[in-house]
């Protein structure tokens, strides 16, 4: 038996190509998962950028969010067995999900929701896990009291979709997002916002609500186009996330003098250096599964492609690069 991939291509790393490669045998603690459907993140494009600019000698097969069903486990791996549904949002180190079957880590691994497909359970591990990490692990949002603010930026993409009401359940914050056009700001709403403004004048659209500070950010897109007014409308000793890199030096002088602090949120560094706690993500996933079968928790699947091709991946990486979606596109195999 073989594995069918999409991988990028080291003759034109610009385009995908199929390819086929042995099934690979797991590790001590890996499981090998029969792949049902995937996600395409911000992640995928920005995998393949550095890919096109630096060049590759082997085909890489991208793809991190998926959903499937457990094939084969490894010696020391306790909890799954197979036939399992399993979800996770992988390990940037390693092969791609971008395959019929791959292996993975399983302390990063959850059990899928019950009430969810593999498309809509494909469209969550992610930016769950991205979300979850920056409110609760950075942030410390579940400590503050109901006078306390979040201001989310990109509230209506795949991470302030999940954002939102995982502040909304597990905190008592007030949350305001921001969209700029007015069905991302109904999409807001609807998973709980209490207000929603838009982001071309943060600081102005605030003082329309009597709001000068924010007692935490969480930053979900261009950090250096926000970062003048989020150094503006932080609070003094208040606290900020991003998820997104800079491409030119913060100025944090403004936040020197508020004492604020700046986090960094990457859900890849528990697996990519091995931390001991890395079993925590796997941890969140069944967390965030049970609140997902609880009915507490939406999809935030937007649109779903057939069939693992290389014409559906390069479709949903245009996609995500057009940087005007609502949730999140999939691909179901």
């Amino acid at each position: 038996m073989s594995v069918t991939a999409i991988a990028v291509d080291p003759k034109n790393p610009a385009s995908f190509i199929e390819i086929t490669q042995p099934v690979p045998q797991p590790g001590e603690y890996d499981l090998l998962v029969e792949v049902k459907a995937v996600s395409v993140n911000p992640v995928d494009t920005k995998v393949h950028k550095g890919l096109q600019k630096n060049g590759l000698e082997a085909p890489r097969v991208l793809g991190w969010d998926a959903s499937g069903v457990v094939k084969a486990v490894g010696a020391k791996v306790s909890g799954f067995k197979p036939g399992d549904e399993v979800w996770y949002a992988g390990d940037i180190t390693r092969s791609g999900s971008n395959a019929s079957q791959q292996l993975i880590d399983s302390r990063i691994v959850g059990r899928k929701p019950t009430s969810l497909d593999w498309a809509a359970a494909a469209a969550i591990p992610l930016t769950a896990l991205t979300a979850w990490e920056g409110l609760f692990e950075r942030l410390h949002i579940q400590d503050a009291g109901s006078e306390k603010t979040l201001l989310i930026i990109g509230g209506a993409g795949g991470v302030g979709s999940l954002a939102i009401p995982f502040a909304k359940l597990r905190s008592q914050v007030k949350v305001i997002a921001t969209a700029s056009r007015e069905d991302s700001a109904q999409w807001c709403r609807e998973r709980g916002a209490d207000l929603v403004v838009n982001y071309h004048d943060l600081p102005g659209e605030l003082a329309k609500h009597d709001i000068t500070f924010v007692d935490y950010i969480f930053i979900l897109n261009d950090t250096d186009g926000h970062w003048d007014a989020v150094s503006k409308l932080i609070a003094p000793q208040g606290h900020i996330c991003t998820i997104v890199e800079n491409e030119k030096p913060l100025d944090q002088s403004v936040l020197k003098t508020k004492s604020a602090a700046l986090h960094w949120e990457l859900m890849y560094t528990r697996s990519m250096y091995q931390t001991a706690d890395m079993a925590r993500q796997g941890e969140i996933l069944n967390d965030v599964a049970k609140l997902v079968d609880a009915g507490k928790i939406t999809g935030t699947l937007n649109e779903t492609l057939h069939g693992l091709s290389v014409e559906n991946i390069r479709e949903a990486h245009k996609r995500v690069l057009e940087g005007h979606m609502r949730g999140k596109i999939v691909i179901a195999f």
